[in-house]
C-alpha cells in the first residue's frame, strides 16, 4: 500500500493536490458478473490456541507467541521509527509504538512522517515525539532548481536527526528514500523491513515480511516479533486529540447516531463505481434510520459532488471540510464506517467501530478484524492484481460488488446482537 496515500489530503494547510482520477461509472460490461464473498471475524473457537491473544486486532494472525530475546540491546535510549507514508500505512503500523515502549518502557521514542501523513500519529501516547519531513517542500524546490535552499532544507533536517543521537533506527517502510533518512540518522544500529530499492545496503540488519497476509497488520506484528518486542495486544491506536472530537461534534450535531461513507482513494483501481455510491446513499439512510456523513479530502470536491447530485436523500456532506483529526474523530463516534480500501475506513477498526470494507484489485488483509467487520471482495481469481489491471479498465472486481451486497453486509453489521454507542441499533 505504499504508494497510496489512503486518505487524499484532509486539511487546508497540508493539502498535496493530486490527479483526479478518471469518473468511474458501473455500465455494462459483456463479461460475467462473479458473486462477492462477504468475508466475516472466524468465530473465537476456529482460532488456533495459540493464535488467541489479548485484543481485537490480532487474535487472527496465526503467528506463534513465545517471546523471543530482542534484538534490540537493553541498554537502548533512543529509538527512531520511519515510516513515511502513507496514511493507510501509518494506521496499520501505528501499534509497533506499544510494542516498543512495553519492551522498553523508558526509551525516547521518536516517529518520522511525512507532512501530508504526519497527523495520523500525531496524538499516538507511546510515540515522545513527532519529527516532520517536509518532503512535499524538496520536491518544489528541487522543482523549480533552487539548489541552495534545497541544500539548506537537507541539511538543516540532517542536523536535527542527528542532534538526538538515536541509538536504533528501524525502517518499517523499506524503500530507498526512508532507508536514506534511517542513515542519515547517524543511528549505529539500522534495521530494515524487507528492505528494497537498495535500502538494504544502508541498513545493518534487514528482517523480512512474514505473518498471515490475510490478516490486518501482520507485517507489523510479525517484525515486531523478530524484534523481540512484546505485542500483546498489537492494536491500532490512532486517538483524535480533544479539540479533533469538539470540533467533529460541532460538524455532525446532537441528531442521533449516523453512518460515515468514506468513498475516496487517489488510486482509481480501489474505487468503486460512482454512481453505485450514489445509490448507496439514497438507500443508506432510510433503510437502517440513520444519518449519513460523507469524508474525503479537498482533491475529492468534484467526485463528491458527482455522486450527490443524483441523490436525494439527505447526506451531511464534509468532504474536504474537515481536518485528518477532525474525520478521524467523526468515524470514532460513528455507528458504522463503509469506504473503500482508505485510512479512513482501516481506522474504524482502531475505534472498533462496526464497518463495511469493499476491497477489489488490493487486498491489504481480508480477514475482519471484528467480529462487526465485514469485508466485501469479489474473490476473481485476477484478484489482487495491484493496479496491474487485466480486464481492460473495467475494474471487474468492484463491477461485482453492487448496491445491495453492501446493504446486506451494513444491515449484519448492525444487527440488533452488536452494541452501538448510544443504543441498539434498529431491526
Amino acid at each position: 500500500m505504499d504508494q497510496d496515500p489512503g486518505l487524499g489530503s484532509l486539511g487546508g494547510d497540508r493539502h498535496v493536490a493530486v490527479a483526479s482520477p478518471p469518473v468511474l461509472a458501473s455500465t455494462p460490461a459483456p463479461h460475467p458478473v462473479h458473486e462477492p464473498i462477504c468475508h466475516q471475524a472466524r468465530p473465537q473457537g476456529d482460532i488456533p490456541e495459540e493464535s488467541r491473544h489479548e485484543g481485537h486486532l490480532n487474535r487472527r494472525l496465526l503467528i506463534p507467541t513465545h517471546a523471543t530475546p530482542s534484538i534490540i540491546p537493553p541498554h537502548t535510549r533512543r529509538i527512531l521509527l520511519v515510516r513515511l507514508s502513507a496514511r493507510g500505512d501509518l494506521v496499520f503500523a501505528s501499534p509497533l509504538a506499544a510494542a516498543i515502549k512495553r519492551t522498553f518502557p523508558h526509551v525516547h521514542l521518536a516517529w518520522v512522517a511525512e507532512e501530508r501523513t504526519a497527523d495520523v500519529i500525531a496524538h499516538n501516547p507511546h510515540v515522545d515525539e513527532l519529527i516532520v519531513w517536509e518532503r512535499a517542500g524538496w520536491k518544489r524546490l528541487f522543482k523549480e532548481r533552487r539548489w541552495g535552499e534545497l541544500s539548506d532544507a537537507v541539511r538543516s533536517f540532517v542536523t536535527e536527526l542527528r542532534a538526538r543521537r538515536f541509538d536504533v533506527a528501524i525502517d518499517v517502510q523499506g524503500l530507498l528514500r526512508s532507508g536514506v533518512v534511517a542513515f542519515l540518522s547517524g543511528a549505529p544500529m539500522r534495521i530494515g523491513l524487507a528492505s528494497r530499492e537498495g535500502s538494504g545496503l544502508l541498513m545493518t540488519r534487514v528482517l523480512p515480511l512474514g505473518g498471515n497476509k490475510r490478516a490486518i497488520s501482520s507485517e507489523y506484528e510479525n517484525l515486531a516479533r523478530q524484534l523481540g518486542l512484546r505485542v500483546d495486544p498489537f492494536t491500532i491506536e490512532i486517538p483524535p486529540s480533544d479539540q479533533d472530537r469538539s470540533g467533529a461534534r460541532a460538524l455532525t450535531g446532537e441528531g442521533g447516531g449516523y453512518i460515515v461513507v468514506a468513498p475516496f482513494t487517489t488510486r482509481y483501481f480501489k474505487h468503486w463505481f460512482e454512481d453505485r455510491w450514489s445509490g448507496l446513499l439514497e438507500r443508506l439512510g432510510p433503510v437502517t434510520g440513520r444519518r449519513v456523513v460523507m469524508l474525503g479530502g479537498p482533491a475529492d470536491r468534484a467526485a463528491a459532488e458527482r455522486i450527490l447530485g443524483p441523490v436525494t436523500s439527505d447526506v451531511l456532506d464534509l468532504v474536504g471540510r474537515t481536518s485528518l483529526g477532525e474525520a478521524a474523530a467523526v468515524v470514532e463516534g460513528a455507528d458504522a464506517v463503509i469506504g473503500v480500501d482508505t485510512g479512513l475506513t482501516h481506522m474504524a477498526h482502531g475505534y472498533e467501530r462496526p464497518s463495511v470494507l469493499l476491497l477489489g484489485s488490493n487486498t491489504p488483509y481480508l480477514e475482519p478484524p471484528l467480529p462487526v467487520s465485514r469485508i466485501l471482495h469479489s474473490g476473481r481469481d485476477c484478484s489482487p492484481c495491484r493496479g496491474k489491471l487485466t480486464c481492460d479498465g473495467r475494474i471487474d472486481c468492484m463491477r461485482d460488488l453492487s448496491v445491495d451486497h453492501v446493504l446486506d453486509a451494513v444491515h449484519e453489521v448492525l444487527a440488533p446482537a452488536v452494541q452501538v454507542r448510544g443504543g441498539v441499533a434498529p431491526e
